[in-house]
């Protein structure tokens, strides 16, 4: 099918699905019982949610159609049921059991994402070792990186590592200075993209960061997320 009856097929189920069903998050609609339209979407993601599917068993929202239209890419994604994370928790709809399976079952599925092998070593991309994109780095995609050391200099903004430490201090320094393997990051793994229902993980959602990048970037990036949770580091 060409690009434009498949753009006007997308045109006519977001406008039936706004009125029918309603958005879903900041940039879903929801177009039938079990599918809603995300978009805009960035490339990155479409090429995280096929190499997850296909390399883990993560479960994550199913890619069913995929739209080029003069606005940016749409995706048609099964529809997920649940609530975020960090809803579910602050809302008292988790038992403390439910929370230990829930943290057990996340870590599950970060270490199978730890586990893939990168098609080359210290390689830092996307899924398809194409630019990536993390907005902790800036809004246009950058990369791909042959190897970390190339890829800390991006973040240096190419400041020698001899003169790192007087610029940025010993903590960027000695990260700089190690040595990492690469590792399938989802890099924006906060509470609010584990959808959650009846107690159990039902979708890991937003893969647009999704990529190759040091080991400790997942680690880092989930860390320093805004998590609001007296008790998440007690459970």
């Amino acid at each position: 099918m060409s690009h434009q009856p498949k753009s006007y097929l997308l045109a006519v189920k977001l406008w039936i699905g706004k009125r029918l069903f309603g958005r879903v998050g900041h940039s879903g609609v929801r177009i039938s019982p079990h599918r809603v339209i995300k978009g805009p979407c960035e490339r990155t993601e479409l090429a995280a949610l096929e190499y997850v599917a296909k390399h883990t068993s993560i479960p994550v929202p199913k890619v069913l159609n995929v739209y080029h239209h003069r606005d940016g890419l749409y995706l048609e994604l099964g529809y997920v049921s649940g609530t975020d994370l960090q809803a579910a928790w602050l809302g008292g709809c988790l038992s403390q059991d439910q929370k230990r399976d829930i943290i057990a079952e996340v870590t599950g599925y970060v270490s199978q994402l730890r586990s893939l092998e990168p098609p080359r070593k210290g390689i830092v991309g996307s899924a398809d070792l194409q630019a990536c994109l993390d907005h902790r780095v800036g809004s246009s995609t950058f990369g791909p990186f042959n190897d970390h050391a190339e890829f800390h200099s991006f973040l240096r903004r190419h400041i020698r590592i001899e003169n790192c430490t007087q610029v940025f201090g010993e903590e960027v320094t000695d990260c700089h200075s190690r040595h990492y393997r690469s590792c399938f990051s989802h890099a924006d793994l906060y509470l609010r993209n584990i959808i959650v229902d009846d107690g159990r993980v039902s979708a890991i959602i937003d893969w647009e960061f999704g990529g190759w990048y040091p080991e400790y970037w997942e680690y880092t990036k989930a860390h320093f997320g805004p998590i609001e949770m007296p008790d998440w580091y007690g459970v």
